[in-house]
């Protein structure tokens, strides 16, 4: 009988890697949107937004053990966090699937934010200034004008958002651990697989992720391709 491509460990890692990547992206996404319309408003605040920049785009160039470490003492039940937490009777957040979310989010904050920074700045002011003459309020100027205009940088910052959650590693397995059903992601059950040898099974779901993240970047980049878009993110 012929063993099945995918074991239930693994397809249980899969579903717990889309869940993950899913509340993520939809959390991101509503806190990212204002804080990227507020980086793409020029104004006085250049120095605090200049720090805010580096701050957001901080994961891109920091390596996620690090990352991962600090939000492991952040998270612990020492920290004053960890001390709230039980006071509130809420639980740890380091090994738990909340504290995954919250890590993840961190990581994968630039990937959001910046697509949505370049398609505000796309729009430009003399619509917006439009809008406000003939008298709209700011979240009717958002809600009829910036958010229908600004449509293909959400759809951008939430493949992008997506498909980096999934493929975390380091982040996930400072915070996380391994913990079957609970904090197992598809990236932690490979280095499961390659750690028992176990080739063919870490073949067949980095095959998986490999095809799934080029169809990823190949409907991001086809879609800019056809805006006619330039730029990386």
């Amino acid at each position: 009988m012929t063993e099945p491509v995918f074991s239930t460990a693994d397809i249980q890692a899969l579903w717990l890697t889309v869940k993950l990547a899913g509340i993520v992206t939809l959390l991101l996404l509503i806190i990212s949107t204002p804080l990227a319309l507020w980086l793409s408003e020029t104004d006085r605040q250049q120095r605090l937004k200049t720090s805010v920049q580096a701050l957001v785009a901080l994961p891109l160039v920091l390596p996620p053990t690090v990352l991962g470490f600090y939000l492991l003492l952040a998270f612990s039940p020492d920290s004053w966090l960890g001390q709230t937490l039980h006071t509130l009777g809420m639980g740890q957040l380091a090994f738990s699937f909340p504290g995954l979310v919250i890590a993840s989010m961190i990581y994968s904050l630039p990937f959001v934010v910046q697509p949505l920074v370049n398609a505000f700045n796309a729009i430009g002011q003399r619509q917006l200034e439009a809008a406000a003459t003939l008298g709209a309020g700011r979240w009717d100027t958002f809600r009829y004008i910036t958010l229908p205009l600004a449509k293909p940088g959400f759809i951008t910052a939430a493949v992008l958002g997506f498909a980096h959650t999934i493929g975390e590693f380091g982040v996930v397995l400072m915070i996380g651990g391994n913990i079957p059903g609970e904090t197992r992601v598809a990236s932690v059950q490979i280095y499961d697989h390659v750690e028992a040898l176990a080739y063919p099974q870490a073949h067949a779901l980095s095959a998986f992720l490999l095809v799934f993240s080029f169809i990823v970047l190949l409907l991001v980049y086809g879609r800019r391709s056809q805006k006619g878009v330039k730029g990386w993110l």
